[in-house]
C-alpha cells in the first residue's frame, strides 16, 4: 500500500473489516447450528423461492468452501456452500434465501445489478494494473499514468457503490419471502435470520469504506506528485 495522506485511516478501516468479518464468523456459526422451524435445508428453500417466482430454469448447485455462496447470472445458477446447501439451520435458510434474492433481481434487470455485472471483469483486470501504474507514474514522473491509476481506483470506488443497494435489496427481498412464507417460524428465527444477513451487510460497508479512504489516499498522492 502506497503511503498518503489517509494512511492511518485505511489501517483503522483494515481492522474495523476484520472484526466485521470475525463478526460475520461468529454470527452465521451461532445460527447455522440452530435449526430453523421447518426442518428445510438451504438447498430446499432456494428451490422453494425460486419456484415460487416462476424461476424453475434457474439451478442450484453446491460449491466448495465456506461462505462462498454467490448467485452466477451467466450461468442462472444459485451457487450454495457446503454449510448452506445440506443444511437445516436458520443461517443456511438466510443465506440461500438472500442469494435467491439476487436471482430476482436478475429476472428484472435491475439497474444496478446489470452495471455491477459489466463492471466486474473490467475492474478486476484494470486492479491488477493499478499498484503498477501508480508506480511508474511515480517514479519516472509521469502524471498521465500516476492519475490513469487514481481513475481505475475510482472506478473501484464506485463499484463497492453499486454493490451496497444491491446486496441491501437482496436482504430485504429473503427477509420479505422467509416472513410470507413463514418459514422463519418463531420470533428467535426471524431475528436469527435478519442478524445473519445484517452481519453479512456490514462487510460491504466495510468494503465500501476501505475503498473510499484508498481512493482519497491516493488521490492525495497524486495531488502531491503532480
Amino acid at each position: 500500500m502506497f503511503l498518503g495522506p489517509y494512511t492511518i485511516p485505511i489501517i483503522i478501516v483494515f481492522v474495523a473489516s476484520m472484526l466485521i468479518q470475525g463478526y460475520l464468523s461468529r454470527t452465521y456459526k451461532k445460527w447455522g447450528q440452530v435449526r430453523n422451524a421447518r426442518g428445510l435445508t438451504g438447498a430446499d428453500v432456494a428451490r422453494m423461492m425460486l419456484d415460487d417466482n416462476g424461476l424453475h430454469d434457474v439451478k442450484i448447485i453446491a460449491v466448495p468452501g465456506n461462505l462462498t455462496d454467490h448467485y452466477d447470472p451467466g450461468k442462472k445458477t444459485v451457487n450454495l456452500s457446503q454449510s448452506v446447501h445440506s443444511v437445516a439451520s436458520v443461517g443456511a435458510m438466510a443465506v440461500a434465501a438472500h442469494e435467491v434474492g439476487h436471482a430476482l433481481q436478475d429476472r428484472v434487470r435491475m439497474p444496478a445489478l446489470v452495471l455491477r455485472g459489466k463492471m466486474a471483469v473490467p475492474l478486476s483486470l484494470g486492479m491488477n494494473l493499478a499498484p503498477w501504474l501508480l508506480l511508474a507514474g511515480i517514479l519516472l514522473r509521469l502524471s498521465g499514468l500516476l492519475w490513469l491509476g487514481v481513475v481505475l481506483f475510482g472506478a473501484a470506488l464506485l463499484f463497492h457503490v453499486v454493490t451496497l443497494p444491491v446486496e441491501f435489496d437482496a436482504s430485504r427481498r429473503a427477509l420479505v419471502y422467509l416472513d410470507s412464507r413463514g418459514l422463519n417460524g418463531t420470533v428467535e428465527g426471524q431475528n436469527g435470520a435478519r442478524n445473519v444477513l445484517t452481519a453479512a451487510a456490514l462487510t460491504y460497508v466495510a468494503g465500501f469504506a476501505m475503498a473510499l479512504v484508498q481512493f482519497l489516499n491516493i488521490l492525495g498522492i497524486a495531488r502531491s506528485n503532480n
